[in-house]
């Protein structure tokens, strides 16, 4: 108080003191003299303890009853005013603390008179106060007096006085007992506390006490005494007392001072003795009471309970039962089962409203609750206490849904309802727990048709009671309704909440402490390991102990708490109620979770389960679980059997949701509330939170959940999500995808541990992926990609680069999902690998094979979109990842890219793959050497791995490098594609083949070209071959949707030939370019032979396109120089005159045995062998032996493909011309290379071909193109070949050596056969051919049925004719061509067309058959005659006797047409015969057969009359005469029969015979003709007639003519005579009609003019 020290403050008192007592004194002037005089003394007093003092005050204390007289003796005036006065001062000075004990003593002596008085009672009160709170003078016997004036005050007659009486006694009685507390503080340090006390101790002795403790010790006591209705020891002089206030104030003193009764054992002694009698005496009549219980049966009545006593009676217990429960275990357990019993259903309702609310004040404090526990529930023999609040709370729940809430007495129902415990009630497991925010507007309760509203009760976690509030009522309240089931309720909630977070919390530092002790432990220090081995021990003791009392607690309220919050949870129609009732469950739930108590733990989460799901719907899990003791339908509580409520059918319950159940049957629809929804987010918290203590309760957890997933229709999303889907209408059939979504997401949290669960994981969603069920397929192979992907994706440690093994582990599902054989399930797989190619390509290293694997597992028949996806992949890894990946990998992709080229799906993906193995040849081409190196790096480490387990290495082309093995394996996927089964693949393919061989065939060691011959180029070859001959003809009508096929393809037949024809010229080309290669392989000629076998059967194959390209091939291996001839110096090696091989950029690394040179060169070759040794020469008969067996396959090819067929049909195939044109073009230069060994039989097989090439017809469609028109006199290209290879062989005999020249007349043979050809076209087997001019081809027809028609061979044989007489020209001298009798072969040859004349195909023919054979003859007459002597001529002169004969006197009659100059023309032709007869036979006459000179006459004599037949037919005179020739006849004949060098009589003879004949038939002739002309008169004669007498005149003049010509001496007399002897015949002539005649008359009768002359004299005897 130094506000009340200070100089200041103390001079005021001192003022104020001195104002007082004169105010007093004033006051008492008149009345009261002797308080005047005290207080005028009292003035002076006061002046002189200021005057003489320097501590004032303490001199003020010291005379404080001398001070105080003055105004003691003012209130004993008893005036009002002046009393007032009096007090206020006394006041005044007690507040300075300026009172001593005496002057106390006496002040309150003096308040009693005044309250006796009942004057100033407030301000006795304010006094008294003012006097014990200012100071602590006022002990023992004043204390008590002073103590007892207020509580007197209290029962005064005004309310006013009363209260402040009241409040005033409070606070005294509150002060008493901080006097107390104050007085033990300051002797703390000093004396040794007593010990607590426990036991029962009789000390009534308080001589220990100290004061302060042994007033508050006398008036405690008093207390109880007086609540008792006892007297009281200390208070003496109290009147009256009630045993409420009594009450309220033990209570008041136990709640503010636990600590005295707890440390002082007088004071406990006073608790256990006189406070817990009292009350439980006190409480007697509410135990007894029953609501509604008769009274007969009982002899007294029994005292009603009294609601203010019962109501602070509790409040004392709940004050004991919090503050002393450790000294009074024995007491609480009396209290809390009367507690407990309160609760009854048979007690007044306000009762039960109070004894809720004390309970709820327990439940509030776990500590306390885990007391109980332990004090009871865990000691044998003992009440369960702990277990019966609990199942007490449910009980009374239960009975205010069954207890119509009217107040009223009810029946009950229940079974057994006796003391030991109450009915509770718990909804049955199968019921309807539905939720939240129902149709009423209240919060409220709503269970069977009984309503009750939920109040605002408290804040959580405090017990803010209404009714132990109610002090001023008398009368029992009327209780709300829904009060007590509201504070119930928040009883349940803060039980569970507290005794949950008191053991968590616990449980938490037992964790820690456990782990910090572990780390110690763990740590290596060796000292400190005794102790903490010790602590350690400790700890697990203590942890023991702990965990015993915390199942205990759970163990014990679970039953109850379950039962009572399902039954809320079903009644609650109130969302934050019910949110608060699942709280409750979950926390508890995960509270036995984590004490392993496994039964309750399953029980809360199904009741959470069964929450979230429809009323009554079937989950067989929920149903057969441990928590199934909740199901059956009554279970004991305490041994005490109690009848279940059934739950209420339908709650009120807003339905959010509706769908179907999940179920193998279709069942109806099912609903889902809002509360449902509710329980749902509850157990979905509980999983999340509490997800490591739920054990095997995850399968309720997840059961429910799936189906609640399925009722709502939700369906996964990306990442395993599950979100809200289409509803499903009507029973599905779809199966719940909830546990694959789960699994997917569970592996995508466990990243970072995922070696773990990986392999069963992804098992399991592989076995999803085979499901019959195409839904929870894709979400099996979505589930396992994408964990596939994340895993790649996932930020390891360490990283995937260094942990191989778990990349393959990532990798490995996605391979083993190959073997499923859902398209589905492949696409999801290859969608995955795209992906991951996009995103991880790069650092797939080991993982390659597995991917790559994917790819290639795609079969045919699996659909286009795989294939396409699956390609899509391989594309991409062609384009970007070849450099990345491993090179031992890249035989995979070789593999894969051929698998995807045989894929027949769609045509595109098999041309592009092949456009892929292109690209992947390109770079190894560029990146040869690297890919090398690391391939015999490899191959190296597993070659040694091989022998240190002792397997041989096994891998295809074995002997090969592994880098040629990898183009060997493309190669060997590139022929598999070229005998695909469709064409444009296979054509693709052949030209990929070919190119890459071609482009990079030079990377390849020279051993390896081995096996491309023979495994890879052969092989194909032969399949080719195969396919092509088994190919089917049908017609293919159209190449699939529109497109028209070309007729040229329109077979597989076709389409098959093209391939032949493709890889035909494809190995050949190879064999040409590549031979410098080739040739030193050792069997060489063999595969050569092979090369020409595979050549003849493609060119006898019954296919035009297929034959000719054979030719091609055949034309261009033969073109091949061999590169090691050199005819002239075969010793020496041959000088190789190529550029050297340039090295692109310097690819040719040091470790490398062979430059990586691209060239095709010779010089390559060198190259090759530049380091070792020289190139091997091929030896030259090997070289000839290849030319010779070349020759042979032409002779076969020739031979077969030229003879014609036995029998001929619609398809008997014919070659075509180019074919044959090609055949026999390959000729000349393969002769080049055999002529030295070319002889006669060669020649002769050579003839058959030639002859049987030409007789070949041609198809009428054709002939349009290869001849332009009969009419042109053009060779074809055949025919010039034919001609040209003869050509070629005529100058090799020419200038070979002399055994060559016998050759001569086989040529001319050859020759010969095909001039005859001109007259007789050559007949091709038994085929029917037409004759070109009639063969029916116009462009409209050109898809007639073909037919044959025979070549225009004139041309042909008109040009070998000329060289014939060509070659004549230069070897008729030949021995050879004399004694083969060329030139008797070629006169019989002419002899054809010339016989035939104006017969002949061609007018060109015989003209040239006549200026030939006068050719010939002027060249072979001279040598004929020359060796007339030998005989070998003689067979040829009756040859060209009969030539001469036909050809003169054809039988053949000149075309209508003739014109009169091409008359002459040919006349001409035959003077020149005749001409030629003349100089070139008939002189040399000696030298020829006589009888070929008889034959000669003859004809001339023929010749010279025009007519020799005695009728004239019709035709025949319009012939036109010959009249040259017959004049030539004649002068011929003329000048030969008068000869005057006649040798033989027989000839003259011949000669005059043959005039005497012809003078003879004139003179008949023209005998007749005047007879007929007398004998017709006017008539004209017939125009033959006419004809032939005018012949007959012109032979006249013509025979007077020439024999004036002739020597007159050659002419017989006998001759002349007949002439002579026509004149006169001649002039009867002249009388003829016929001017023509005349005219023939006058020419005829001109030349006798000749025999007008006088005839000479007659010579006699040689005179004139």
């Amino acid at each position: 108080m130094s506000g009340t020290n200070s100089p200041e403050a103390v001079k005021k008192l001192l003022e104020n003191m001195q104002s007082d007592l004169r105010a007093l004194s004033l006051e008492c002037k008149k009345k009261f003299p002797p308080v005047k005089e005290a207080a005028e003394s009292g003035i002076i007093k006061v002046k002189t303890i200021a005057a003489r003092n320097t501590e004032i005050l303490a001199a003020l204390r010291e005379h404080s009853s001398e001070v105080v007289q003055p105004f003691l003796m003012g209130c004993g005036t008893k005036e009002p005013k002046i009393t007032q006065l009096c007090l206020a001062a006394i006041q005044r000075l007690m507040s300075h603390e300026v009172v001593s004990e005496i002057a106390a003593g006496n002040i309150i002596n003096m308040l009693w008179q005044l309250m006796e008085n009942s004057l100033e009672e407030l301000k006795l009160l304010q006094t008294v106060l003012v006097l014990l709170t200012t100071n602590t003078v006022v002990h023992d016997e004043a204390l008590s007096k002073a103590i007892v004036l207020c509580f007197r005050l209290h029962f005064t007659k005004d309310n006013i006085t009363n209260n402040t009486a009241a409040a005033t006694v409070r606070q005294v009685v509150t002060v008493v007992f901080e006097r107390m507390v104050a007085e033990d503080e300051r002797h703390r340090d000093t004396i040794e506390q007593p010990v607590l006390v426990q036991g029962n101790s009789n000390r009534r002795s308080v001589s220990t006490l100290k004061p302060c403790a042994k007033d508050a010790y006398m008036l405690f006591q008093d207390l109880c005494q007086l609540v008792n209705a006892d007297a009281p020891y200390w208070l003496v002089g109290m009147t009256e007392m009630t045993r409420t206030f009594g009450l309220e104030l033990l209570e008041s003193v136990l709640n503010d001072f636990p600590q005295v009764f707890l440390q002082h054992q007088e004071f406990s002694f006073l608790l256990k003795e006189r406070v817990c009698p009292l009350v439980i005496k006190l409480f007697s009549p509410n135990i007894k009471f029953r609501q509604g219980s008769s009274t007969s049966s009982s002899p007294a009545p029994v005292e009603k309970p009294y609601f203010p006593i019962c109501m602070r009676l509790l409040r004392v217990v709940s004050v004991l039962i919090k503050q002393f429960y450790s000294l009074l275990v024995t007491e609480c357990e009396i209290f809390l089962s009367l507690l407990v019993k309160f609760l009854d259903a048979d007690k007044p309702q306000w009762l039960r409203a109070v004894a809720v609310e004390s309970i709820h004040r327990l439940c509030v404090q776990p500590q306390l609750l885990r007391s109980f526990c332990q004090s009871y529930d865990m000691k044998q023999h003992s009440t369960k206490v702990f277990r019966d609040i609990v199942n007490a709370l449910g009980s009374f729940i239960q009975s205010l849904f069954l207890v119509p809430p009217t107040g009223n007495p009810a029946t009950t129902n229940q079974a057994g309802n006796n003391n030991s415990g109450g009915p509770v009630s718990t909804p049955a497991s199968s019921g309807m727990l539905g939720i939240g925010g129902g149709v009423t507007l209240l919060p409220a309760f709503e269970y069977r048709g009984t309503w009750i509203p939920i109040l605002t009760i408290t804040v959580q976690g405090s017990a803010k009671a209404t009714y132990l509030e109610m002090l001023d009522k008398v009368e029992p309240p009327t209780i709300p309704e829904g009060y007590a089931m509201s504070v119930a309720f928040h009883c349940l909630l803060d039980l569970v909440r507290g005794i949950t977070s008191m053991i968590e919390g616990e449980l938490g530092e037992v964790e820690t402490e456990c782990q910090t002790t572990t780390e110690a432990a763990s740590s290596p220090t060796q000292s400190s390991e005794q102790q903490e081995l010790q602590s350690t021990s400790d700890q697990m003791d203590k942890e023991i102990v702990s965990r015993a009392v915390w199942e205990e607690m759970v163990n014990a309220c679970w039953c109850g708490l379950l039962a009572a919050l399902s039954l809320l949870l079903d009644a609650s129609t109130d969302e934050a109620a019910t949110e608060n009732i699942l709280k409750a469950e979950l926390t508890m739930a995960a509270l036995c979770g984590r004490l392993g108590l496994v039964t309750s733990r399953d029980a809360f989460i199904t009741a959470i389960c069964k929450g979230s799901l429809p009323p009554h719907y079937a989950l067989t899990v929920l149903n057969t679980t441990t928590a199934a003791t909740l199901s059956n339908k009554s279970y004991s509580i305490q041994g005490q059997s109690v009848m279940m409520i059934s739950p209420s059918s339908e709650s009120h319950q807003q339905v959010v949701a509706v769908g179907q159940p999940l179920a193998v049957q279709p069942q109806g629809t099912v609903m889902l509330t809002s509360k449902n929804i509710q329980c749902m987010r509850t157990l979905l918290n509980l999983a999340h939170c509490h997800g490591a203590v739920l054990g095997t309760s995850w399968q309720l957890v997840l059961a429910t959940l799936q189906h609640l997933v399925w009722i709502l229709g939700l369906k996964p999303s990306s990442g395993g999500a599950l979100k809200p889907g289409r509803a499903v209408e009507g029973p599905s059939t779809e199966p719940s995808l909830f546990a694959v979504a789960k699994l997917l997401e569970t592996g995508l949290v466990n990243m970072h541990r995922i070696e773990i669960l990986w392999r069963p994981l992804t098992g399991h969603l592989l076995e999803v992926c085979q499901h019959p069920n195409s839904r929870m397929r894709e979400w099996g192979a979505e589930a396992l990609t994408s964990l596939i992907k994340a895993g790649l994706t996932f930020n390891h440690d360490p990283p995937l680069s260094q942990n191989q093994r778990l990349q393959l582990l990532l990798l490995n599902p996605l391979k083993e999902m190959s073997s499923i054989n859902h398209p589905d399930i492949r696409l999801k797989q290859l969608e995955c690998v795209l992906q991951i190619l996009q995103s991880q390509g790069d650092s797939l290293g080991p993982g390659w094979p597995l991917v790559l694997g994917v790819m290639g597992a795609i079969r045919n028949d699996q659909g286009e979109s795989l294939i396409r996806t699956a390609f899509q992949c391989l594309q991409l890894v062609v384009t970007d990842f070849l450099p990345t990946m491993p090179c031992t990998c890249l035989q995979i992709v070789v593999d894969v890219a051929g698998s995807f080229g045989l894929h027949n799906q769609e045509l595109n993906i098999s041309l592009t793959s092949i456009g892929l193995l292109w690209n992947i040849s390109d770079y190894f081409f560029q990146r040869g050497e690297i890919i090398e190196k690391e391939l015999n790096k490899e191959e190296a480490a597993q070659q040694k791995q091989a022998e240190e387990k002792g397997v041989v290495l096994n891998r295809p082309f074995h002997p090969a490098p592994p880098f040629d093995c990898l183009w060997l394996c493309l190669y060997a996927k590139l022929g598999e594609l070229c005998v695909d089964p469709r064409p444009a693949v296979r054509k693709s393919a052949g030209q990929t083949l070919f190119s890459t061989i071609g482009a990079h065939g030079t990377l390849l060691q020279h051993s390896t070209w081995h096996t491309v011959i023979w495994k890879v180029l052969f092989h194909l070859l032969d399949r080719v071959r195969e396919s092509s001959t088994t190919a089917d003809k049908e017609k293919i009508e159209s190449g699939g949707g529109n497109i028209l096929i070309h007729h040229s393809r329109d077979t597989a037949e076709k389409q098959w030939a093209e391939t032949w024809v493709l890889t035909l010229a494809g190995v050949a080309r190879i064999f040409n370019t590549r031979r410098y290669l080739l040739q030193p392989l050792g069997d060489f000629s063999r595969a050569w032979d092979v090369l020409l076998d595979h050549i003849q059967s493609a060119a006898l194959s019954k296919n035009n396109e297929v034959s000719l390209a054979a030719l091609k091939s055949f034309q261009e291996i033969l073109q091949i120089v061999s590169p090691v001839r050199d005819s002239d110096k075969p010793e020496t090696l041959p000088v190789v005159n190529v550029p050297v091989p340039v090295l692109i950029g310097s690819i040719s690394g040091p470790g490398l045995s062979r430059p990586f040179v691209r060239t095709d060169s010779i010089g390559e070759r060198l190259g090759r062998y530049s380091s070792s040794e020289p190139p091997v020469v091929t030896d030259e008969l090997e070289d000839l032996n290849l030319w010779w067996a070349a020759w042979n396959t032409w002779y076969r090819i020739g031979s077969e493909s030229t003879k014609p067929p036995i029998t001929f049909d619609k398809l008997t195939f014919i070659p075509s011309q180019p074919f044959l044109t090609a055949l026999i073009q390959i000729f000349p230069p393969l002769y080049q290379h055999i002529k030295t060994g070319f002889n006669m039989d060669d020649l002769q097989k050579l003839g058959v071909i030639l002859h049987s090439a030409v007789s070949v017809p041609i198809s009428s469609d054709a002939s349009p193109f290869i001849l332009p028109s009969y009419t042109e006199a053009v060779l074809t290209s055949l025919q010039e070949a034919v001609l040209t290879a003869l050509d070629v062989l005529q100058k090799a005999i020419c200038i070979g050596p002399e055994n060559m020249q016998i050759m001569y007349p086989a040529i001319f043979d050859q020759l010969l056969a095909f001039v005859e050809f001109s007259c007789k076209p050559p007949q091709y087997g038994q085929l029917e051919t037409k004759h070109i001019a009639n063969a029916k081809y116009n462009q409209i027809q050109l898809f007639a049925p073909a037919e044959w028609v025979a070549l225009n061979y004139v041309p042909f044989a008109e040009r070998s004719l000329e060289v014939v007489v060509d070659l004549y020209q230069k070897t008729a001298c030949h021995k050879a061509v004399v004694n083969e009798k060329v030139l008797q072969n070629i006169i019989k040859t002419l002899r054809v067309p010339l016989s035939l004349k104006y017969s002949c195909p061609s007018e060109s023919t015989w003209k040239l058959a006549v200026s030939s054979l006068l050719k010939v003859l002027s060249i072979g007459l001279p040598v004929a005659r020359q060796h007339a002597s030998s005989g070998k001529f003689d067979s040829m002169w009756p040859e060209l006797a009969n030539t001469f004969e036909d050809f003169l006197f054809t039988k053949s009659i000149p075309p209508d047409n003739l014109s009169i100059q091409e008359f002459q023309r040919n006349e001409s032709i035959d003077v020149e015969v005749v001409q030629l007869i003349s100089t070139e036979i008939l002189p040399y006459a000696n030298f020829i057969p006589k009888e070929f000179v008889g034959q000669i006459m003859t004809m001339l004599n023929k010749g010279s009359i025009h007519s020799q037949s005695s009728s004239f037919t019709e035709a025949e005179i319009d012939i036109r005469l010959r009249e040259e020739f017959s004049k030539m006849c004649f002068e011929t004949l003329l000048q030969f029969s008068f000869s005057n060098k006649v040798t033989t009589p027989q000839e003259g003879y011949i000669s005059r015979m043959a005039l005497s004949v012809l003078l003879k038939r004139s003179q008949d002739v023209l005998h007749r003709y005047i007879e007929d002309e007398r004998l017709s008169g006017k008539c004209p004669l017939p125009r033959q007639q006419v004809t032939e007498i005018i012949f007959v005149l012109k032979a006249v003049s013509t025979l007077i003519d020439s024999l004036k010509k002739t020597q007159p001496e050659n002419v017989d007399g006998n001759t002349w005579a007949q002439v002579i002897a026509l004149y006169p015949t001649l002039v009867e002539c002249i009388t003829c009609s016929s001017s023509e005649v005349s005219s023939a008359l006058k020419e005829a009768l001109v030349p006798f003019k000749d025999f007008m002359q006088p005839p000479a004299s007659k010579v006699q005897n040689g005179e004139s």
